[in-house]
């Protein structure tokens, strides 16, 4: 009986994500570390640099019985683990954060905080008929966050492409 592949998410060493997933690409293991792109200064240039949106993590998608060879890449601590077994990822989550990468740069991720503001919708691009909710107004945009994976991704949208719900 063959197993059916799943999104995990692994803990890595800190600062060791570009190199995991390099590794794992190495072993021909499908894998995503989501990439942001900052812009650094420094006293003499300023640099776009790509960071990991997700410190010391790095998704992948394996089998079960795949996790103990996973385990053991140089670099991954362990997986992230939810009620004793290896936390899974929906596949619709995995694609979220890359249509919300592709599309937005200097994304911030922090923790959700649940407080009152209006639920909105997006009605342009490539988050077409995601649901957010307005933390900001900034004259004629607004900062929505789109929650996913129990996460918060936030970007700046002009107000006349979110409706509220």
């Amino acid at each position: 009986m063959q197993q059916q592949k799943k999104w995990f998410v692994v803990y890595t060493i800190p600062r060791w994500e570009k190199k995991v997933a390099a590794t794992l690409a190495a072993k021909d293991v499908e894998h995503y570390c989501p990439l942001n792109k900052v812009s650094r200064q420094w006293s003499d240039r300023k640099k776009i640099i790509l960071e990991p949106l997700f410190k010391g993590y790095v998704f992948v998608y394996i089998e079960v019985a795949d996790t103990l060879k996973i385990k053991n890449t140089a670099g991954i601590i362990n997986f992230i683990y939810w009620n004793g077994k290896p936390a899974v990822v929906k596949s619709t989550e995995i694609e979220t954060i890359r249509k919300f990468m592709d599309e937005f740069t200097e994304v911030t991720v922090t923790g959700i905080k649940v407080k009152v503001n209006d639920a909105v919708l997006v009605k342009q691009g490539l988050l077409m008929d995601f649901k957010g909710i307005v933390l900001e107004i900034i004259g004629n945009k607004a900062r929505v966050k789109i929650q996913s994976m129990g996460l918060q991704l936030t970007a700046i949208f002009d107000r006349k492409n979110i409706i509220k719900l």
